[in-house]
């Protein structure tokens, strides 16, 4: 049986009503919704669901269409980066297909999302057309308010879609990759300067962690920082190690971690390396959870 993993996120995240209204669509179709949630700071919403690749396809339309209606970015600010209402449609291959056969329903899915709703499109990770367009972080950088003159620049000719900038509904990045990781580390300081330190120290662009995509936020209402990461290759830089960098580095600026926040789903085969490292169980297995044999094959 084909399982396909979708996880659109979406730039609104302080209107209840825009919750329940993701969530009325996604009820309409035959998937398995396994997260739907929002965050005021980042103001950003996600959801994740599963299930046959047409259902998660159609679905897929069906929820960021919606959004595209509810959603004007000419009023939107938050701490993440951000560059369209709906921000990013990944499709993640889980069971029984390729990553090849992920990139072709991502590439059909741009093109039917562009021309439907009149907003530029890129594809990223591996749907990408080059090379230059893999890392999203790439593709979003500048954001919505600098997103009219990247537009003119011959090389980010869009993959789909118009080259000129929808006011309200920005540009979205369609992709199909791995599954990805969002782990946040709250730090016990409000010094945001000290969580955008660690983060580069951290993140592979600074010279850390070779698949570790890092920020340093600040959470205004819990008056704390945050070290926002993307996991973006689990099995090559596992949660355990980014956490440990993090804890090493922090104590740089005799600061403490204070918690840490798991943002949507995380594979079950992401929790072995969690559980061999802290409870010092060499070669634990998710074989060994009761539960990971009641999962269908």
């Amino acid at each position: 049986m084909k399982i396909l993993q979708c996880v659109p996120n979406f730039s609104e995240g302080r209107d209840p009503n825009f919750l329940r209204e993701l969530e009325r669509v996604l009820k309409q179709f035959p998937v398995k919704i396994l997260d739907l949630s929002m965050d005021k700071d980042h103001h950003r919403a996600d959801s994740t669901f599963l299930g046959a690749p047409d259902a998660v396809e159609a679905c897929a339309m069906a929820v960021t269409s919606r959004a595209i209606e509810l959603i004007d970015m000419r009023h939107h600010k938050g701490s993440h980066p951000r560059m369209g209402a709906v921000d990013v449609v990944p499709f993640i291959p889980i069971r029984g297909m390729t990553m090849a056969e992920a990139v072709a329903i991502a590439r059909r899915f741009g093109r039917a999302f562009a021309d439907k709703h009149q907003v530029p499109v890129f594809y990223y990770e591996d749907a990408c057309t080059s090379e230059a367009r893999r890392n999203l972080a790439d593709i979003r950088k500048g954001e919505y308010e600098e997103m009219p003159k990247k537009l003119q620049d011959p090389a980010w000719k869009v993959d789909a879609g118009p080259q000129v900038l929808n006011e309200k509904s920005g540009v979205t990045a369609v992709g199909a990759r791995m599954p990805l990781i969002a782990f946040n580390v709250n730090l016990h300081t409000n010094d945001l300067e000290v969580a955008k330190k660690i983060a580069n120290a951290v993140r592979h662009m600074g010279g850390g962690l070779r698949y570790v995509k890092a920020m340093g936020l600040s959470l205004e209402d819990k008056g704390i920082v945050q070290v926002s990461m993307n996991l973006v290759n689990y099995q090559k830089t596992p949660i355990h190690r980014a956490v440990e960098l993090i804890k090493a580095e922090a104590a740089r600026y005799g600061v403490l971690v204070k918690e840490c926040e798991l943002v949507g789903m995380v594979p079950i085969e992401a929790l072995e390396e969690v559980v061999s490292y802290y409870l010092q169980i060499p070669g634990f297995s998710a074989k060994q959870v009761i539960e990971y044999h009641l999962l269908p094959d």
